[in-house]
Protein backbone atom coordinates (compact mmCIF):
# COMPACT_ATOMS: atom_id res chain seq x y z
CA UNK A 1 0.00 0.00 0.00
CA UNK A 2 1.80 3.22 -0.79
CA UNK A 3 0.89 6.75 0.81
CA UNK A 4 -0.50 9.35 -1.59
CA UNK A 5 1.71 11.71 -2.38
CA UNK A 6 0.93 15.28 -2.79
CA UNK A 7 -0.39 16.21 -6.25
CA UNK A 8 1.26 19.94 -6.45
CA UNK A 9 0.89 19.79 -10.54
CA UNK A 10 0.73 22.95 -11.94
CA UNK A 11 -0.66 24.05 -8.41
CA UNK A 12 0.03 27.93 -7.74
CA UNK A 13 1.77 28.63 -4.24
CA UNK A 14 2.87 30.93 -1.91
CA UNK A 15 6.68 30.87 -0.07
CA UNK A 16 6.56 31.56 3.14
CA UNK A 17 9.39 32.13 6.05
CA UNK A 18 10.29 33.99 8.98
CA UNK A 19 13.21 36.16 9.90
CA UNK A 20 15.05 36.04 13.36
CA UNK A 21 17.61 37.33 14.95
CA UNK A 22 19.80 34.77 14.13
CA UNK A 23 18.23 34.31 10.73
CA UNK A 24 18.42 38.09 9.22
CA UNK A 25 16.23 38.66 5.96
CA UNK A 26 18.92 38.10 3.47
CA UNK A 27 19.87 34.58 4.52
CA UNK A 28 15.61 33.99 4.41
CA UNK A 29 15.29 35.74 1.46
CA UNK A 30 18.00 33.03 0.13
CA UNK A 31 16.27 29.99 1.67
CA UNK A 32 12.60 31.66 0.30
CA UNK A 33 15.07 31.31 -3.40
CA UNK A 34 15.96 27.48 -2.72
CA UNK A 35 12.00 26.59 -2.04
CA UNK A 36 10.90 28.39 -4.69
CA UNK A 37 12.81 26.30 -6.60
CA UNK A 38 11.75 22.92 -4.58
CA UNK A 39 8.38 23.99 -5.55
CA UNK A 40 8.82 24.10 -9.09
CA UNK A 41 11.11 20.43 -9.03
CA UNK A 42 7.41 19.41 -7.07
CA UNK A 43 5.93 21.08 -10.66
CA UNK A 44 4.35 23.78 -8.97
CA UNK A 45 3.99 27.22 -9.91
CA UNK A 46 5.88 29.87 -6.91
CA UNK A 47 3.87 33.26 -7.29
CA UNK A 48 4.32 35.14 -4.09
CA UNK A 49 6.94 35.05 -1.09
CA UNK A 50 5.90 36.31 2.39
CA UNK A 51 8.28 37.25 5.01
CA UNK A 52 7.74 38.44 8.47
CA UNK A 53 10.15 39.32 11.34
CA UNK A 54 9.89 38.03 14.70
CA UNK A 55 11.57 36.99 18.10
CA UNK A 56 10.95 33.61 16.74
CA UNK A 57 8.48 31.73 14.72
CA UNK A 58 5.21 32.02 17.24
CA UNK A 59 4.48 28.41 18.58
CA UNK A 60 1.01 28.49 17.40
CA UNK A 61 0.27 29.70 14.00
CA UNK A 62 4.19 30.22 12.91
CA UNK A 63 3.15 33.61 11.86
CA UNK A 64 1.89 36.82 13.23
CA UNK A 65 -2.61 36.90 12.77
CA UNK A 66 -1.83 40.13 10.45
CA UNK A 67 0.39 38.46 8.30
CA UNK A 68 -1.60 35.36 7.98
CA UNK A 69 -4.74 38.00 7.34
CA UNK A 70 -2.39 39.27 4.30
CA UNK A 71 -1.93 35.78 3.53
CA UNK A 72 -5.29 34.83 3.07
CA UNK A 73 -6.55 37.93 1.44
CA UNK A 74 -3.67 37.05 -1.37
CA UNK A 75 -4.83 33.54 -1.62
CA UNK A 76 -8.51 34.26 -1.96
CA UNK A 77 -7.43 37.10 -4.94
CA UNK A 78 -4.63 35.19 -6.71
CA UNK A 79 -6.74 31.89 -6.78
CA UNK A 80 -3.56 30.52 -4.61
CA UNK A 81 -3.90 26.73 -4.45
CA UNK A 82 -0.92 25.80 -1.40
CA UNK A 83 1.49 27.71 0.96
CA UNK A 84 4.35 26.08 1.55
CA UNK A 85 6.80 26.91 4.30
CA UNK A 86 10.19 26.92 4.87
CA UNK A 87 10.60 25.32 8.12
CA UNK A 88 8.61 21.84 9.56
CA UNK A 89 5.78 22.67 10.65
CA UNK A 90 4.15 20.97 14.37
CA UNK A 91 0.64 19.36 13.41
CA UNK A 92 -1.27 21.85 15.93
CA UNK A 93 0.53 24.77 13.52
CA UNK A 94 -0.26 23.39 10.65
CA UNK A 95 -4.03 22.94 11.48
CA UNK A 96 -4.57 26.12 12.89
CA UNK A 97 -3.00 28.20 9.79
CA UNK A 98 -5.06 25.49 7.12
CA UNK A 99 -8.20 27.02 9.30
CA UNK A 100 -7.09 30.83 8.28
CA UNK A 101 -6.17 30.13 5.10
CA UNK A 102 -8.39 28.19 3.94
CA UNK A 103 -5.68 26.28 1.16
CA UNK A 104 -3.29 23.08 1.30
CA UNK A 105 -0.58 24.10 3.71
CA UNK A 106 2.85 22.25 3.47
CA UNK A 107 5.87 22.50 5.33
CA UNK A 108 9.64 21.87 3.96
CA UNK A 109 10.16 18.44 5.17
CA UNK A 110 6.74 17.56 3.54
CA UNK A 111 7.53 19.21 0.06
CA UNK A 112 10.96 17.14 0.05
CA UNK A 113 9.61 13.65 0.60
CA UNK A 114 7.18 14.70 -1.57
CA UNK A 115 9.77 15.25 -4.55
CA UNK A 116 11.72 12.06 -2.97
CA UNK A 117 8.73 10.12 -3.35
CA UNK A 118 8.12 11.35 -7.20
CA UNK A 119 12.15 10.53 -8.04
CA UNK A 120 12.35 7.04 -6.56
CA UNK A 121 12.39 4.74 -9.16
CA UNK A 122 14.41 1.67 -7.93
CA UNK A 123 12.24 -0.60 -5.21
CA UNK A 124 15.21 0.60 -2.59
CA UNK A 125 14.68 4.15 -2.93
CA UNK A 126 10.52 3.75 -3.10
CA UNK A 127 10.58 1.73 0.35
CA UNK A 128 13.38 4.39 1.86
CA UNK A 129 11.11 6.99 1.02
CA UNK A 130 7.63 5.66 1.75
CA UNK A 131 8.85 4.68 5.17
CA UNK A 132 9.67 8.32 6.06
CA UNK A 133 6.45 9.85 4.43
CA UNK A 134 4.61 7.26 7.23
CA UNK A 135 6.88 8.62 10.02
CA UNK A 136 6.22 12.38 9.09
CA UNK A 137 2.03 11.36 8.44
CA UNK A 138 1.61 9.76 12.12
CA UNK A 139 1.85 12.45 14.27
CA UNK A 140 -0.25 14.49 11.88
CA UNK A 141 -3.20 12.24 11.35
CA UNK A 142 -5.25 14.05 14.57
CA UNK A 143 -7.36 16.60 12.39
CA UNK A 144 -7.17 14.41 9.62
CA UNK A 145 -9.51 12.61 7.99
CA UNK A 146 -7.59 9.54 6.15
CA UNK A 147 -8.73 6.58 6.29
CA UNK A 148 -6.21 4.36 4.40
CA UNK A 149 -7.82 0.83 4.32
CA UNK A 150 -11.15 -0.96 5.27
CA UNK A 151 -11.07 -1.35 9.02
CA UNK A 152 -9.80 -4.82 9.50
CA UNK A 153 -12.09 -7.49 11.33
CA UNK A 154 -11.69 -10.45 13.29
CA UNK A 155 -11.17 -11.33 16.68
CA UNK A 156 -9.74 -8.47 19.27
CA UNK A 157 -9.08 -6.28 15.99
CA UNK A 158 -12.35 -4.43 16.50
CA UNK A 159 -12.39 -2.55 20.16
CA UNK A 160 -16.16 -0.83 21.07
CA UNK A 161 -16.41 2.48 19.79
CA UNK A 162 -12.74 2.72 18.22
CA UNK A 163 -12.62 5.42 16.16
CA UNK A 164 -11.24 5.89 12.34
CA UNK A 165 -8.16 8.02 13.66
CA UNK A 166 -7.13 5.07 15.92
CA UNK A 167 -7.71 2.36 13.26
CA UNK A 168 -5.28 4.76 11.27
CA UNK A 169 -2.53 4.80 13.22
CA UNK A 170 -2.87 1.13 14.12
CA UNK A 171 -2.23 0.68 10.00
CA UNK A 172 0.47 3.48 9.40
CA UNK A 173 2.35 1.59 12.79
CA UNK A 174 2.03 -1.65 11.12
CA UNK A 175 3.37 -0.04 7.60
CA UNK A 176 6.32 1.24 9.75
CA UNK A 177 7.07 -2.11 10.94
CA UNK A 178 6.62 -3.72 7.54
CA UNK A 179 8.73 -1.32 5.89
CA UNK A 180 11.27 -1.62 8.48
CA UNK A 181 12.00 -5.48 8.11
CA UNK A 182 12.18 -4.68 4.76
CA UNK A 183 14.74 -2.00 5.01
CA UNK A 184 16.77 -4.33 7.40
CA UNK A 185 16.26 -6.80 4.44
CA UNK A 186 17.99 -4.65 1.65
CA UNK A 187 20.63 -3.61 4.59
CA UNK A 188 21.94 -6.68 5.09
CA UNK A 189 22.03 -7.23 0.80
CA UNK A 190 23.77 -4.16 -0.43
CA UNK A 191 26.19 -5.20 2.78
CA UNK A 192 26.93 -8.39 1.17
CA UNK A 193 27.01 -6.51 -2.25
CA UNK A 194 29.87 -4.55 -0.89
CA UNK A 195 31.91 -7.00 0.59
CA UNK A 196 32.13 -9.10 -2.31
CA UNK A 197 33.33 -6.71 -4.65
CA UNK A 198 36.86 -7.18 -5.35
CA UNK A 199 39.86 -5.08 -3.36
CA UNK A 200 39.32 -1.35 -5.76
CA UNK A 201 39.25 1.77 -3.83
CA UNK A 202 36.53 3.67 -3.48
CA UNK A 203 35.27 6.96 -4.41
CA UNK A 204 32.16 8.62 -3.94
CA UNK A 205 30.67 12.19 -5.14
CA UNK A 206 28.67 13.81 -2.65
CA UNK A 207 27.79 17.52 -2.23
CA UNK A 208 24.83 19.76 -1.77
CA UNK A 209 21.85 18.71 -4.42
CA UNK A 210 22.12 20.08 -8.02
CA UNK A 211 26.01 20.58 -7.55
CA UNK A 212 26.89 18.54 -10.90
CA UNK A 213 28.00 15.40 -9.68
CA UNK A 214 25.70 13.14 -11.89
CA UNK A 215 27.27 15.28 -14.58
CA UNK A 216 30.86 14.74 -13.10
CA UNK A 217 29.99 10.91 -13.10
CA UNK A 218 29.36 10.63 -16.25
CA UNK A 219 32.19 12.80 -17.62
CA UNK A 220 34.91 10.61 -15.18
CA UNK A 221 32.86 7.22 -15.86
CA UNK A 222 31.80 7.73 -19.57
CA UNK A 223 28.46 6.41 -18.26
CA UNK A 224 24.99 7.64 -18.74
CA UNK A 225 23.61 8.44 -15.19
CA UNK A 226 20.91 10.60 -15.03
CA UNK A 227 21.11 14.23 -14.58
CA UNK A 228 18.68 16.75 -14.91
CA UNK A 229 18.96 20.74 -13.69
CA UNK A 230 16.51 20.26 -10.75
CA UNK A 231 16.75 19.38 -7.17
CA UNK A 232 17.48 15.41 -6.05
CA UNK A 233 17.85 14.48 -9.59
CA UNK A 234 19.70 11.48 -8.15
CA UNK A 235 17.88 9.37 -5.60
CA UNK A 236 19.93 5.72 -5.84
CA UNK A 237 23.83 5.23 -5.59
CA UNK A 238 25.12 4.60 -8.71
CA UNK A 239 28.56 2.69 -9.10
CA UNK A 240 30.77 2.71 -11.58
CA UNK A 241 34.14 1.27 -12.26
CA UNK A 242 36.52 3.63 -13.55
CA UNK A 243 39.85 2.85 -14.61
CA UNK A 244 42.68 5.85 -15.09
CA UNK A 245 46.11 4.71 -16.80
CA UNK A 246 45.59 0.83 -16.00
CA UNK A 247 44.48 1.72 -12.66
CA UNK A 248 40.69 0.75 -11.62
CA UNK A 249 38.88 2.14 -8.79
CA UNK A 250 35.02 2.13 -7.96
CA UNK A 251 33.06 5.51 -8.35
CA UNK A 252 29.90 5.90 -6.70
CA UNK A 253 26.87 9.43 -7.40
CA UNK A 254 24.75 9.54 -3.92
CA UNK A 255 22.08 11.55 -2.76
CA UNK A 256 22.41 15.22 -3.02
CA UNK A 257 22.39 16.76 0.54
CA UNK A 258 20.08 19.71 1.42
CA UNK A 259 19.82 22.37 3.93
CA UNK A 260 16.92 20.93 6.77
CA UNK A 261 17.28 17.28 4.97
CA UNK A 262 14.44 15.65 7.04
CA UNK A 263 15.71 13.53 9.56
CA UNK A 264 13.37 10.40 8.55
CA UNK A 265 14.92 10.59 5.37
CA UNK A 266 18.35 10.38 6.91
CA UNK A 267 17.63 7.37 9.17
CA UNK A 268 15.44 5.56 6.20
CA UNK A 269 18.38 6.72 3.35
CA UNK A 270 20.71 4.72 5.62
CA UNK A 271 21.83 2.00 3.22
CA UNK A 272 22.11 4.78 0.82
CA UNK A 273 24.47 6.26 3.22
CA UNK A 274 26.53 3.42 3.87
CA UNK A 275 28.04 3.68 0.48
CA UNK A 276 29.74 7.35 2.16
CA UNK A 277 30.66 5.72 5.29
CA UNK A 278 32.30 2.83 3.88
CA UNK A 279 34.09 4.60 0.64
CA UNK A 280 37.97 5.07 0.98
CA UNK A 281 37.85 8.93 -0.65
CA UNK A 282 35.11 11.84 -0.55
CA UNK A 283 35.00 13.88 -3.42
CA UNK A 284 33.19 17.25 -2.47
CA UNK A 285 31.24 19.07 -5.22
CA UNK A 286 30.93 22.42 -4.68
CA UNK A 287 28.82 24.99 -6.87
CA UNK A 288 31.14 27.73 -7.21
CA UNK A 289 28.54 30.08 -8.66
CA UNK A 290 25.65 29.85 -6.17
CA UNK A 291 25.91 32.65 -4.03
CA UNK A 292 25.54 30.67 -0.41
CA UNK A 293 27.82 28.26 -1.64
CA UNK A 294 29.91 28.32 1.73
CA UNK A 295 26.87 27.67 3.77
CA UNK A 296 26.19 24.48 1.26
CA UNK A 297 29.63 23.50 2.04
CA UNK A 298 29.13 23.75 5.88
CA UNK A 299 25.51 21.57 5.66
CA UNK A 300 27.53 18.73 3.68
CA UNK A 301 30.31 18.97 6.07
CA UNK A 302 27.56 18.70 9.08
CA UNK A 303 25.60 15.86 7.05
CA UNK A 304 28.64 14.14 6.62
CA UNK A 305 29.68 14.17 10.46
CA UNK A 306 26.14 13.15 11.43
CA UNK A 307 26.41 9.90 9.55
CA UNK A 308 29.73 9.41 10.52
CA UNK A 309 31.97 9.95 7.53
CA UNK A 310 33.73 13.06 8.99
CA UNK A 311 37.00 11.09 9.41
CA UNK A 312 37.29 10.26 5.27
CA UNK A 313 40.08 12.31 3.25
CA UNK A 314 38.10 14.66 1.22
CA UNK A 315 39.13 15.94 -2.21
CA UNK A 316 37.24 19.16 -2.45
CA UNK A 317 35.88 20.08 -6.21
CA UNK A 318 34.69 23.41 -6.92
CA UNK A 319 32.58 23.08 -10.21
CA UNK A 320 30.79 25.56 -12.24
CA UNK A 321 33.64 27.93 -12.73
CA UNK A 322 32.14 28.54 -16.41
CA UNK A 323 29.54 30.28 -14.23
CA UNK A 324 31.35 32.25 -11.74
CA UNK A 325 29.81 35.50 -11.90
CA UNK A 326 31.65 39.01 -9.92
CA UNK A 327 30.75 43.08 -10.11
CA UNK A 328 34.13 44.90 -10.99
CA UNK A 329 34.67 47.45 -8.12
CA UNK A 330 35.43 50.98 -9.46
CA UNK A 331 38.50 52.48 -8.64
CA UNK A 332 37.36 54.59 -6.06
CA UNK A 333 35.14 51.98 -4.33
CA UNK A 334 36.26 51.63 -0.76
CA UNK A 335 34.14 48.99 -0.35
CA UNK A 336 35.97 45.70 1.36
CA UNK A 337 36.32 43.06 -1.41
CA UNK A 338 34.24 40.27 -0.38
CA UNK A 339 32.43 36.84 -2.16
CA UNK A 340 30.51 38.96 -4.84
CA UNK A 341 33.61 41.30 -5.89
CA UNK A 342 36.43 39.30 -6.99
CA UNK A 343 37.68 37.41 -9.78
CA UNK A 344 37.29 33.79 -9.77
CA UNK A 345 41.48 33.71 -10.35
CA UNK A 346 41.48 35.75 -6.55
CA UNK A 347 38.53 33.64 -5.00
CA UNK A 348 41.42 30.79 -6.10
CA UNK A 349 43.87 32.12 -3.85
CA UNK A 350 41.81 33.05 -0.87
CA UNK A 351 40.85 29.92 2.35
CA UNK A 352 39.52 27.20 -0.25
CA UNK A 353 42.93 27.49 -2.12
CA UNK A 354 44.02 26.79 1.80
CA UNK A 355 41.84 24.04 2.48
CA UNK A 356 43.18 20.93 4.47
CA UNK A 357 42.06 19.02 1.41
CA UNK A 358 43.09 19.28 -1.85
CA UNK A 359 41.05 21.74 -3.54
CA UNK A 360 40.71 21.94 -7.87
CA UNK A 361 38.49 24.03 -9.83
CA UNK A 362 36.57 22.75 -12.81
CA UNK A 363 33.63 22.90 -15.17
CA UNK A 364 31.85 19.65 -16.08
CA UNK A 365 29.71 21.59 -19.39
CA UNK A 366 32.82 22.89 -20.60
CA UNK A 367 35.33 20.01 -19.23
CA UNK A 368 37.40 23.01 -18.39
CA UNK A 369 40.44 21.20 -15.83
CA UNK A 370 38.37 17.86 -16.72
CA UNK A 371 42.42 16.12 -17.08
CA UNK A 372 43.75 17.59 -13.99
CA UNK A 373 40.85 16.21 -12.33
CA UNK A 374 41.57 12.87 -13.80
CA UNK A 375 44.94 12.97 -13.10
CA UNK A 376 44.18 13.90 -9.15
CA UNK A 377 42.14 11.11 -9.04
CA UNK A 378 44.23 8.88 -9.92
CA UNK A 379 47.03 10.30 -7.92
CA UNK A 380 44.59 9.82 -5.10
CA UNK A 381 43.63 6.62 -5.70
CA UNK A 382 47.01 5.50 -5.92
CA UNK A 383 48.02 6.11 -2.52
CA UNK A 384 45.27 4.71 -1.00
CA UNK A 385 45.50 1.34 -2.92
CA UNK A 386 49.18 1.31 -1.38
CA UNK A 387 48.09 2.54 1.80
CA UNK A 388 45.25 -0.26 2.33
CA UNK A 389 46.28 -3.22 0.09
CA UNK A 390 50.01 -3.09 0.63
CA UNK A 391 50.37 -6.59 -0.59
CA UNK A 392 47.64 -6.40 -3.77
CA UNK A 393 49.52 -3.36 -5.53
CA UNK A 394 49.30 -2.69 -9.17
CA UNK A 395 52.20 -1.97 -11.97
CA UNK A 396 51.53 1.53 -12.04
Amino acid sequence: MALNQVEIGEEKAILVGVATPSTPQERVAEYLDELAFLVETAGGVPVKKFMQNLPCPDPKTYLGSGKLNEMRDCIAENKIDIAVFDDELKPSQQRNIEQVLNCKVLDRTRLILDIFAKRAQTAHAKVQVELAQYQYLLPRLTGMWTHLEKQRGGIGMRGPGEKEIETDRRIIRDRIAYLREKLLEIDRQKTTQRSNREKFIRVALVGYTNVGKSTLMNLISKSEVFAENKLFATLDTTVRKVVINNLPFLLSDTVGFIRKLPHNLVESFKSTLDEIRETDLIVHVVDISHPDFEEQIAVVTQTLAEIGAADKPVLTLFNKIDNYRWVEKEPDDLTPKNRHNITLEELMQTWMAKMDSKTLFVSAKTKENLEQLRATLYEEVKRLHVLIYPYNNFLY
